[in-house]
């Protein structure tokens, strides 16, 4: 009768162990990988202030706009 794999929960040595194996075979290119995700992370962080400062802006927009149409007098709104 065979578990599945979704009730195995791997201890704190079973991890150590596929940590070194992993650690081994890939130990030669880790820094160039864990370089390229910390670039990749510096970009995402960017992109994601890049849509806050957009979305900020857009609400400064609407609310001028809103807060013109307030200003100005009912007879001119008409024309």
């Amino acid at each position: 009768m065979s578990i599945p794999f979704a009730f195995f929960t791997p201890g704190p040595f079973d991890m150590l162990i596929i940590a070194v194996i992993v650690l081994l075979l890939f130990g030669n290119r880790l820094p160039s990988v864990m370089r390229s995700l910390g670039q990749g992370v510096v970009e995402f962080k960017k992109g994601i202030e890049g849509v806050e400062d957009d979305r900020d802006s857009n609400k400064k927009i609407k609310k001028d706009k809103e807060e013109k149409d307030k200003e100005e007098p009912a007879s001119e709104k008409k024309e």
